[in-house]
């Protein structure tokens, strides 16, 4: 996989950073790094001089969910969605399982946090996230 085609992004808002993920046929998937000299797998790809010891690897678009808590306080910048304490919603964030490769944290989409059960099927997708510059997108998970 060449570095233009991890770059694409389907997503209607500009990624949060490069070479995190990528959309193929509507579906998002996180880019890893396997390390050439012992197929050891990393997330995210590394950057700067640490990506020459890697090749970039599309992680399959479902894993499982590996733990999980709720974030019910805002974060700090540059965490931070844009906005204030008052307006600020709890969310999941979380650890996603794919099988073989690596362990990825991220943000969980649900709108029940007692729907979720370790072990239970997720998908990453793309969100919107608005920062005080701009509303960019973000890897995410959701309940399969």
């Amino acid at each position: 996989m060449s570095a233009a085609v991890v770059a694409e992004s389907e997503a209607p808002a500009p990624p949060i950073a490069e070479g995190v993920f990528t959309m193929r046929n509507g579906q998002a998937h996180l880019i890893a790094g396997r390390r050439k000299s012992d197929g050891r797998m990393r997330f995210p790809m590394p950057t700067g001089a640490q990506a020459e010891l890697y090749e970039p690897v599309e992680l399959p678009n479902a894993g499982r969910l590996w733990s999980f808590t709720v974030q019910r306080f805002r974060p700090k910048a540059p965490y931070a969605e844009a906005g204030d304490d008052r307006s600020f919603r709890p969310y999941a964030v979380g650890y996603v399982e794919f099988p073989g490769a690596v362990i990825a944290e991220g943000r969980i989409v649900v709108d029940d946090f007692a729907r979720l059960r370790i072990g239970m099927p997720m998908r990453t997708v793309v969100e919107p996230f608005a920062t005080e510059r701009g509303v960019v997108s973000i890897y995410a998970f959701r309940p399969a």
